[in-house]
Parts: structure tokens; C-alpha cells; sequence
């Protein structure tokens, strides 16, 4: 795992297996289905990674050889949200990974013109002081990233407990992120080169949400 710079906020997961996915990930070749299962394999990838520091609690199990204190997962499960739509492809890996994890959903499409998200659905799990872990495939101009974070917090989760999860993240959008929430730890594949003219990751994987559903 690599960090950045200018980013310290940002842990790029570089391992061999989720390097090569992401090369399939962004070839405009890669079929509907397999788009979907390598999204999917990521996040449980990265996922590992981002629940590494999970709280933990222990309790007396019995082995077919003797009785032990056992590690536990803490009661309380992190909550998995996707910002709909692109994000469901990867709440489905993480799920597979937590399998008890509540799942909510906050979704955003982008204006086209102005490129600011706009809300129009918002269900979430109970705030019993969780870790929140947001999923969207691009963290492009930083804008939505940055208001489903500024959603969690009206809904009482603090910076510390968000944790955000990008397959590729653009450096303008890095910046913008961080001006609103500099504190929130974000996870990616990469972090790509550019934003283009029309605020697409350069070289980027293209319209994440299109290429899960077949969509355009």
C-alpha cells in the first residue's frame, strides 16, 4: 500500500491482485458481467485493507480440543452505504466480506451543467457510534464524495467514523475533498492523472454507473 504527498488522507492499495484487476476494470473491452465481478472483487480487496483497524471484543468459544478466549468482531457492524447508483457494484462485494454489515443508500446524480450532485433518496442504518463506510466507484471532481460525507454528518456520524472507498480518484477532486473534510480517511486503487473537459478521470474506467447496468 502506497501513500501520497500532497494526500495524506489517501491509501493507495497497490497490491499485485488489485492492480491487475483494475487494468481489466478500465479496458473499454471488458464485458457488462465481468465489469460487475471485478468491481465487486476489488472492494472485497480493498475491503480488507479498510477493516483492518476494525474494534474487536472476544468470547469463549469451545475447539474439538480445548476451551479458548476467541477475537471477536466488536457488536456494534460498520454500515456499508453506496452513493447510488455505480456504488451497489461494490456494496456487494464489501457485503460479502461483512456479511452482518447494515447497508444504507444516499443517492446523487451530477447536473450536467453545473457537475454539483444532486440529492434524491437518503435511507440509512442506525447511528449506534458505527464506523460508516461510503462507496462510489470515482472520486472525480470531489463534489459528491464531499456531500455524502456532509450527509452522514447531518445524520450525526463524525469524520472519524467515515471512511470513503474509490476504485480511482483524480487529484482535483482530492483537493476539493479534503477542503470540506480533510480528516476522512480515503481509500482507491489509484489516483489517476486529470479531470478532462467534461470532469471525466483521466485515464479513468469511463461512466462507472453505464457499465455496471449497460446503460448510456
Amino acid at each position: 500500500m502506497s501513500a501520497d504527498e500532497e494526500f495524506t488522507n489517501l491509501h493507495v492499495v497497490d497490491h499485485p491482485l488489485v492492480l491487475h484487476k483494475l487494468s481489466h476494470l478500465r479496458d473499454e473491452t471488458t464485458s457488462t458481467n465481468d465489469f460487475r465481478a471485478l468491481l465487486r472483487e476489488m472492494a472485497l480487496l480493498i475491503g480488507y485493507e479498510i477493516t483492518r483497524k476494525l474494534d474487536m471484543s472476544s468470547k469463549m468459544i469451545s475447539t474439538p480440543i480445548t476451551r479458548m478466549e476467541a477475537p471477536i468482531l466488536a457488536s456494534v457492524k460498520p454500515a456499508i452505504v453506496p452513493v447510488l447508483r455505480a456504488g451497489l457494484g461494490m456494496a456487494e462485494g464489501l457485503s460479502q466480506l461483512i456479511p452482518t454489515a447494515p447497508i444504507g443508500h444516499i443517492g446523487l446524480f451530477r447536473d450536467p451543467e453545473t457537475k454539483r450532485p444532486v440529492e434524491y433518496y437518503v435511507r440509512l442504518p442506525d447511528n449506534k457510534d458505527r464506523l460508516f463506510i461510503l462507496v462510489d466507484p470515482m472520486l472525480a471532481t470531489g463534489y459528491s464524495a464531499s456531500y455524502a460525507v456532509d450527509v452522514l454528518n447531518k445524520y450525526g456520524v463524525p469524520d472519524s467514523k467515515i471512511r470513503f472507498m474509490a476504485m480511482v480518484a483524480a487529484p482535483e477532486g482530492m483537493r476539493a475533498f479534503n477542503e470540506a473534510h480533510p480528516t476522512v480517511e480515503v481509500w482507491a486503487a489509484a489516483l489517476d492523472e486529470k479531470l478532462n473537459e467534461k470532469a471525466y478521470i483521466v485515464p479513468g474506467l469511463g461512466d462507472a454507473g453505464d457499465r455496471l447496468f449497460e446503460t448510456s
